[in-house]
Protein backbone atom coordinates (compact mmCIF):
# COMPACT_ATOMS: atom_id res chain seq x y z
CA UNK A 1 0.00 0.00 0.00
CA UNK A 2 1.07 3.85 -0.96
CA UNK A 3 0.65 6.44 1.16
CA UNK A 4 -0.48 9.80 -0.22
CA UNK A 5 -1.08 13.36 1.21
CA UNK A 6 -2.77 16.12 0.60
CA UNK A 7 -1.05 18.24 -1.77
CA UNK A 8 -1.38 21.68 0.02
CA UNK A 9 -1.50 20.81 3.48
CA UNK A 10 0.41 23.31 4.73
CA UNK A 11 -2.11 25.57 3.50
CA UNK A 12 -3.03 28.47 6.02
CA UNK A 13 -6.96 29.59 6.10
CA UNK A 14 -7.67 32.68 6.42
CA UNK A 15 -8.89 33.76 10.03
CA UNK A 16 -11.09 36.33 8.87
CA UNK A 17 -13.21 34.00 6.06
CA UNK A 18 -16.55 34.50 5.23
CA UNK A 19 -17.02 31.59 2.47
CA UNK A 20 -15.42 27.97 2.97
CA UNK A 21 -15.28 25.72 -0.06
CA UNK A 22 -14.90 22.49 0.97
CA UNK A 23 -13.62 19.70 -1.62
CA UNK A 24 -12.68 16.27 -1.32
CA UNK A 25 -9.00 15.77 -1.92
CA UNK A 26 -6.02 16.67 -3.74
CA UNK A 27 -3.10 14.39 -3.53
CA UNK A 28 0.33 14.98 -3.90
CA UNK A 29 1.63 13.17 -7.01
CA UNK A 30 3.57 13.62 -9.92
CA UNK A 31 1.14 13.69 -12.57
CA UNK A 32 -0.82 16.17 -10.49
CA UNK A 33 0.28 19.44 -11.90
CA UNK A 34 -2.56 21.97 -9.70
CA UNK A 35 -0.25 24.38 -8.13
CA UNK A 36 -3.41 25.57 -6.05
CA UNK A 37 -6.88 23.91 -5.21
CA UNK A 38 -9.08 23.14 -7.97
CA UNK A 39 -6.07 23.82 -10.02
CA UNK A 40 -6.29 20.98 -12.18
CA UNK A 41 -7.21 22.00 -16.18
CA UNK A 42 -10.63 20.49 -16.36
CA UNK A 43 -12.07 22.57 -13.23
CA UNK A 44 -13.50 25.68 -14.00
CA UNK A 45 -13.86 27.30 -10.18
CA UNK A 46 -11.54 29.26 -11.04
CA UNK A 47 -13.85 30.86 -14.10
CA UNK A 48 -17.12 30.71 -11.58
CA UNK A 49 -15.06 32.83 -8.14
CA UNK A 50 -14.22 35.62 -10.03
CA UNK A 51 -17.02 36.34 -12.47
CA UNK A 52 -19.77 36.27 -9.51
CA UNK A 53 -17.61 39.26 -7.90
CA UNK A 54 -17.51 41.07 -11.93
CA UNK A 55 -13.70 39.92 -11.86
CA UNK A 56 -11.40 38.85 -14.66
CA UNK A 57 -11.13 35.09 -15.30
CA UNK A 58 -8.39 33.40 -12.90
CA UNK A 59 -8.52 30.30 -14.73
CA UNK A 60 -4.92 29.53 -15.62
CA UNK A 61 -3.34 32.69 -13.42
CA UNK A 62 -0.77 32.00 -10.93
CA UNK A 63 -1.35 30.53 -7.38
CA UNK A 64 -0.40 34.45 -6.10
CA UNK A 65 -3.38 35.84 -7.79
CA UNK A 66 -5.79 33.34 -6.71
CA UNK A 67 -4.47 33.42 -3.31
CA UNK A 68 -5.12 37.55 -3.55
CA UNK A 69 -8.59 37.33 -4.57
CA UNK A 70 -9.76 34.48 -2.01
CA UNK A 71 -8.25 37.01 0.71
CA UNK A 72 -10.04 39.84 -1.06
CA UNK A 73 -13.21 38.38 -1.33
CA UNK A 74 -12.92 36.42 2.06
CA UNK A 75 -13.27 32.73 0.51
CA UNK A 76 -11.00 30.14 1.57
CA UNK A 77 -10.57 26.50 0.44
CA UNK A 78 -9.50 23.19 2.13
CA UNK A 79 -10.69 19.52 1.32
CA UNK A 80 -12.46 16.31 3.79
CA UNK A 81 -9.28 14.23 2.85
CA UNK A 82 -5.55 14.91 4.33
CA UNK A 83 -4.41 11.38 3.43
CA UNK A 84 -5.23 8.41 1.61
CA UNK A 85 -3.78 4.75 1.51
CA UNK A 86 -4.22 2.96 -1.88
CA UNK A 87 -2.81 -0.09 -3.39
CA UNK A 88 0.56 0.79 -5.70
CA UNK A 89 -0.19 1.73 -9.35
CA UNK A 90 -3.48 3.73 -7.96
CA UNK A 91 -1.80 6.59 -6.46
CA UNK A 92 -3.33 8.69 -9.54
CA UNK A 93 -6.93 7.18 -9.43
CA UNK A 94 -8.59 10.85 -7.88
CA UNK A 95 -12.10 9.03 -8.11
CA UNK A 96 -14.07 9.59 -4.73
CA UNK A 97 -15.72 6.40 -4.74
CA UNK A 98 -12.46 4.78 -5.23
CA UNK A 99 -10.78 6.65 -2.30
CA UNK A 100 -13.90 7.25 -0.08
CA UNK A 101 -12.65 3.91 1.77
CA UNK A 102 -9.22 4.81 1.57
CA UNK A 103 -8.90 7.50 3.88
CA UNK A 104 -6.10 7.40 6.62
CA UNK A 105 -6.80 10.70 8.09
CA UNK A 106 -9.95 13.29 7.41
CA UNK A 107 -9.22 17.03 7.87
CA UNK A 108 -11.17 18.10 11.27
CA UNK A 109 -13.59 20.91 9.38
CA UNK A 110 -15.29 21.05 12.05
CA UNK A 111 -12.50 22.28 14.44
CA UNK A 112 -11.72 24.38 11.37
CA UNK A 113 -15.06 26.33 11.23
CA UNK A 114 -14.72 26.42 14.80
CA UNK A 115 -11.48 28.82 14.27
CA UNK A 116 -13.55 31.41 12.08
CA UNK A 117 -16.01 33.95 14.01
CA UNK A 118 -16.75 35.79 10.36
CA UNK A 119 -18.20 32.57 8.04
CA UNK A 120 -21.41 33.13 6.87
CA UNK A 121 -21.77 29.71 4.16
CA UNK A 122 -19.72 26.79 3.63
CA UNK A 123 -20.13 24.93 0.28
CA UNK A 124 -19.08 21.48 -0.70
CA UNK A 125 -18.35 20.56 -4.38
CA UNK A 126 -20.19 18.14 -4.92
CA UNK A 127 -24.47 17.40 -5.04
CA UNK A 128 -24.03 13.57 -5.11
CA UNK A 129 -23.19 11.20 -2.23
CA UNK A 130 -24.32 7.84 -3.78
CA UNK A 131 -20.65 6.42 -3.91
CA UNK A 132 -19.20 8.20 -1.11
CA UNK A 133 -20.60 6.74 2.11
CA UNK A 134 -17.72 7.65 4.06
CA UNK A 135 -17.34 11.11 2.82
CA UNK A 136 -21.19 11.77 3.23
CA UNK A 137 -20.90 10.67 7.15
CA UNK A 138 -18.71 13.62 7.24
CA UNK A 139 -20.59 16.02 5.23
CA UNK A 140 -24.03 15.48 7.01
CA UNK A 141 -21.74 16.33 10.23
CA UNK A 142 -20.52 19.19 8.88
CA UNK A 143 -23.73 20.14 7.68
CA UNK A 144 -25.44 19.75 10.73
CA UNK A 145 -22.50 21.90 12.92
CA UNK A 146 -23.37 24.60 10.34
CA UNK A 147 -26.98 24.70 11.00
CA UNK A 148 -26.41 24.88 14.73
CA UNK A 149 -24.16 28.02 14.19
CA UNK A 150 -26.41 28.96 11.63
CA UNK A 151 -23.77 29.24 8.66
CA UNK A 152 -25.21 28.01 5.08
CA UNK A 153 -24.13 24.84 4.19
CA UNK A 154 -24.69 24.20 0.20
CA UNK A 155 -23.53 21.56 -1.85
CA UNK A 156 -22.58 22.72 -5.25
CA UNK A 157 -20.66 21.15 -8.24
CA UNK A 158 -17.73 23.10 -10.11
CA UNK A 159 -17.87 22.45 -13.97
CA UNK A 160 -15.50 20.07 -15.16
CA UNK A 161 -14.91 19.71 -18.74
CA UNK A 162 -16.43 23.18 -19.23
CA UNK A 163 -17.88 26.42 -18.10
CA UNK A 164 -21.71 26.71 -17.80
CA UNK A 165 -23.68 29.25 -17.33
CA UNK A 166 -26.46 27.77 -14.96
CA UNK A 167 -23.57 26.43 -12.54
CA UNK A 168 -22.62 30.22 -12.83
CA UNK A 169 -25.74 31.57 -11.89
CA UNK A 170 -25.90 29.14 -8.80
CA UNK A 171 -22.28 29.74 -7.12
CA UNK A 172 -22.48 34.01 -8.35
CA UNK A 173 -26.15 33.53 -5.83
CA UNK A 174 -24.55 31.56 -3.37
CA UNK A 175 -21.06 33.48 -2.51
CA UNK A 176 -23.24 37.32 -3.15
CA UNK A 177 -26.09 36.17 -0.98
CA UNK A 178 -26.58 39.33 1.60
CA UNK A 179 -23.63 41.06 -0.96
CA UNK A 180 -26.05 42.91 -2.92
Amino acid sequence: MITVQHRFLDHQINPKAETMIIGTFNPETADNDAEFFYGRTRNYLWRLLPTAFGKTDLKGASKQEKLDFIKQHKIDLTDLIEEIKVEEGQETNYYDGYIDNKVTRWKDIIALIDTLPNLKRVCFTRKTFSDIPNMKRQLLNIQKHCENKGIAFKALTTPARFYREDKQTEWTRFLLDGHR
